[in-house]
C-alpha cells in the first residue's frame, strides 16, 4: 500500500526555499522533516522557525526523506538533481531547470530512466489568472499575444540576464500556448547597468500563428506581470499580480437620430470580468508536485518543459546579446542614449 504521507525536505534556504517550507508546512499528505543549505547559519534558522531538523549536508537530508525541493541558484541545480535521481528521490527543481541546455537534455532522460516525479518550477503555469486565460482562449482566433514582465532594478537577481531572470516564466508560457517552436524570432537587448542584458524586447512567429511578443525589463519603475491577447472576436487583459482576466468585445453599432441635429453613431463594447479564483500559485504548484508524488502521477510541468523553455530563453538571450544597446545617460533632461555595444567597446 503507498505511503499517503510524504517527507519532504527543502536545498536551500534562500527566500524562495524558505517560502517553500512555509507552504509545505500546510499541504496535504505531506510533511516537512527537514532542510539543509550551506549556510550553517541562515539553514539553523529556517530550521527553527519551522521546527525540523537542519542537515549539514545533503546526503543526510536524502537519507530522511521521500522527495525534496531544490531552491539551489541555478548553477547548482544539475549536479544536485541528478544526485537525488540517483538516489531515488522525487524532485521539484526551481526553474530554470539547468543552467546549459546541456546539462537539461542530460536530466531530463535521466528522470525518464527513473520513472521518478521530477517537476520544474514554473510557477505560472498555476497562477489562477493564466489557468482562467486559457480556458477563455478556447473559443478565440488568436491574432497576438503580448507578454509583458516588469519590475524594478533593486531585488532583481543581477546575476544573470534578465532573460533567465524574468522572461523564462513567458517563454515557458509561450511553448504551452503555442505547443510547438516559433520559426522565426528577432530580440534586442539594453543593459544600463552592467554588463548583464537588462531590458530585452522580443517577438516570435509561429507556423500558424499567432504573432507573441514578449518584454522582460528590471529597470522599470513599476512591477507588471500582464498578458494581453488580441484575438478576431475580442481583446483579452489578463494580470498574472492582480490575478485578473477581463474580456472586451465590440458589439454592433447604432445609427441614432435624437433629434434636427443629424444622424449620431454609437458603438458599443461588452466588457466582461472573469471571475478568478483566489489562490496561491506556489500553494498550487507544491500541492500538485505532492499529489504527483503520492499517486504516482505525471506532474503538468515536466522536465521537457523546463528544456523547451530554457531552449527558447537561451535564444532569446542570445539574439539580444547579438543585438545589444548600451543605455547612455544624457545630462539635458535626462534623457539616455543609446549605442550599440560593439561600438562601445571599439
Amino acid at each position: 500500500m503507498p505511503q499517503t504521507i510524504k517527507r519532504i525536505g527543502v536545498i536551500g534556504l534562500g527566500r524562495m526555499g524558505s517560502q517553500h517550507c512555509r507552504i509545505y508546512t500546510g499541504l496535504r499528505k505531506a510533511q516537512l522533516v527537514g532542510v539543509t543549505d550551506s549556510n550553517p547559519e541562515i539553514g539553523n534558522r529556517i530550521a527553527q522557525r519551522f521546527e525540523v531538523p537542519f542537515y549539514a549536508n545533503v546526503d543526510e537530508l536524502l537519507d530522511n526523506v521521500d522527495a525534496v525541493s531544490l531552491v539551489t541558484p541555478t548553477p547548482y541545480h544539475f549536479e544536485v538533481a541528478m544526485h537525488c535521481i540517483e538516489r531515488g528521490i522525487h524532485v521539484m527543481i526551481e526553474k530554470p531547470i539547468t543552467e546549459t541546455e546541456e546539462q537539461a537534455v542530460a536530466l531530463v532522460k535521466a528522470a525518464e530512466d527513473s520513472g521518478l516525479v521530477v517537476q520544474v518550477g514554473h510557477i505560472e503555469r498555476f497562477n489562477p489568472a493564466y489557468m482562467e486565460l486559457k480556458n477563455v482562449l478556447e473559443d478565440l482566433n488568436i491574432l497576438a499575444v503580448n507578454f509583458r514582465r516588469l519590475s524594478v532594478y533593486s531585488g532583481s537577481n543581477t546575476d544573470v540576464d534578465v532573460v533567465l531572470d524574468l522572461m523564462i516564466h513567458d517563454t515557458d508560457l509561450v511553448m504551452d500556448l503555442a505547443g510547438t517552436e516559433p520559426v522565426s524570432m528577432s530580440a534586442t537587448g539594453i543593459n544600463v547597468y552592467g554588463p548583464a542584458v537588462d531590458y530585452a524586447s522580443a517577438q516570435l512567429r509561429f507556423p500558424s500563428g499567432p504573432l507573441m511578443t514578449l518584454t522582460a525589463s528590471r529597470v522599470t519603475e513599476e512591477k507588471v506581470r500582464s498578458i494581453e491577447v488580441t484575438a478576431m472576436e475580442a481583446y483579452v487583459e489578463a494580470s498574472l499580480l492582480n490575478k485578473s482576466v477581463t474580456l472586451h468585445r465590440r458589439t454592433s453599432g447604432q445609427y441614432l437620430n435624437h433629434n434636427a441635429r443629424g444622424v449620431k453613431y454609437r458603438q458599443e463594447s461588452v466588457v466582461e470580468s472573469i471571475v478568478v479564483p483566489v489562490v496561491e500559485p506556489l500553494y498550487s504548484e507544491l500541492q500538485h508536485f505532492v499529489d504527483c508524488v503520492v499517486e504516482g502521477k505525471c506532474p503538468l510541468v515536466t522536465p521537457t518543459a523546463g528544456l523547451k523553455a530554457l531552449h527558447l530563453a537561451l535564444q532569446i538571450r542570445d539574439a539580444c546579446r547579438a543585438n545589444l544597446l548600451t543605455a547612455i545617460p544624457r545630462n539635458s533632461f535626462n534623457q539616455p542614449s543609446f549605442i550599440p555595444v560593439a561600438s562601445a567597446i571599439s
